[in-house]
């Protein structure tokens, strides 16, 4: 497990380990993150899940990307914004969308992560990290 000051120099990103867009979210963004600005963990890895229950969040619901940068925490649509605004690319012009109202953003994000599993289809386990990429995640 990284020290908390490894962890303050890179936001974290916590995923849905078994949601196959989840997976591809996070192979996405590695591969424009040549920085390697971003570490991953698993909602349901033990770092997931310690990391819920110190926010008070719910530690069985896994509906919600959650960034932690510089002490924020941020989900749904504002934590995939802050990470296109990070990526390589024109991805960081994504970052406009900010200026929807959130409760516009969220609810469309919403019915994606409610419709995931069915859309995308879902793993049996968390995802295995390379042997190259495993020091990018927690």
């Amino acid at each position: 497990m990284q020290t908390s000051s490894e962890n303050k120099t890179h936001d974290i990103l916590l995923f849905d380990g078994v949601c196959n867009l989840c997976n591809s979210s996070v192979n996405f963004i590695i591969d424009r993150d040549p920085k390697k600005h971003f570490k991953f963990a698993a909602l349901q890895s033990d770092f997931g899940q310690s990391k819920l229950k110190e926010l008070g969040f719910n530690q069985e619901e896994f509906d919600s990307l959650v960034l932690l940068s510089k002490g924020k925490v941020y989900r749904k649509s504002s934590a995939a914004l802050r990470i296109a605004k990070k990526l390589n690319g024109l991805w960081p012009l994504l970052y406009i969308f900010i200026l929807i109202p959130p409760f516009i953003r969220h609810g469309i994000y919403d019915i994606i992560g409610k419709n995931r599993y069915k859309w995308f289809g879902k793993q049996d386990s968390c995802r295995m990290p390379t042997p190259e990429l495993k020091q990018r995640f927690i």
